[in-house]
């Protein structure tokens, strides 16, 4: 079954070439692309389409419309998903995105939308269901709230840390219960606990494993030899 997409973007040269990527792809069918936020909500409306695709800014206020627009969708078409397109790494976008929930919602770099695949499978994996962020967000996160991060992680157990790790490379509670020979009771524990100590208790739960990955991926990084000099 093809995947409906709108496309937005107020630069037009940026909307085709998007546009051009989707046509090479047979799985896709375009149903409408526009130029601003209220074109974008007319056909939404008439289309309802799968996954709608767009820029972060935006007319009227080319200030944050892509987000107020994903955060809207979840009152009015909860099953259309949005991929939000940036030049932008600040970690406060995609937070705020991921606040009411991050089932459906993808941030993508607009650099990474060069390669075609990347793109395609983002839009794939959103239209299912799933939540795509963008791996340079983990660097942001490093930079802005690395302090605060640490401290948080700190608070966690030995074994609470082996479950994160887990988390982090996307896994369920049954295949992290499997990997660490521990019951899925026990697991279900453990991610509480680790919810709770990272301050994550009051959001969902896809949000609560997606945020928890950053903050993981982001101390991993701070201590890499790299980050080290």
């Amino acid at each position: 079954m093809n995947v409906r997409v709108v496309v937005a973007d107020d630069t037009l040269i940026a909307r085709q070439g998007v546009l051009q990527l989707l046509a090479l792809a047979p799985e896709f069918e375009v149903v409408a692309d526009c130029g601003d936020l209220p074109e974008l909500l007319d056909a939404v409306d008439r289309e309802l389409p799968d996954v709608v695709v767009t820029d972060i800014r935006m007319p009227p206020t080319h200030t944050d419309e892509g987000i107020r627009f994903a955060n809207r969708l979840r009152e009015t078409h909860p099953d259309v998903g949005v991929i939000v397109l940036s030049q932008y790494d600040e970690p406060v976008y995609a937070l705020s995105l991921l606040d009411a929930g991050s089932d459906r919602r993808g941030y993508l770099l607009k650099d990474r939308v060069h390669d075609p695949a990347e793109l395609r499978d983002a839009i794939q994996a959103v239209a299912r269901g799933g939540a795509v962020i963008d791996p340079s967000l983990v660097d942001a996160l490093v930079k802005g709230k690395a302090a605060i991060e640490r401290s948080a992680l700190s608070e966690l157990s030995p074994r609470e840390r082996q479950v994160l790790a887990e988390i982090a490379q996307g896994k369920s509670n049954s295949a992290i219960a499997e990997s660490l020979v521990l019951s899925k009771r026990a697991v279900e524990k453990h991610i509480n606990s680790i919810f709770l100590k990272l301050g994550l208790g009051f959001a969902d739960d896809v949000s609560k494993r997606v945020k928890a990955t950053l903050m993981f991926l982001a101390e991993a990084e701070l201590q890499s030899p790299a980050a080290r000099g």
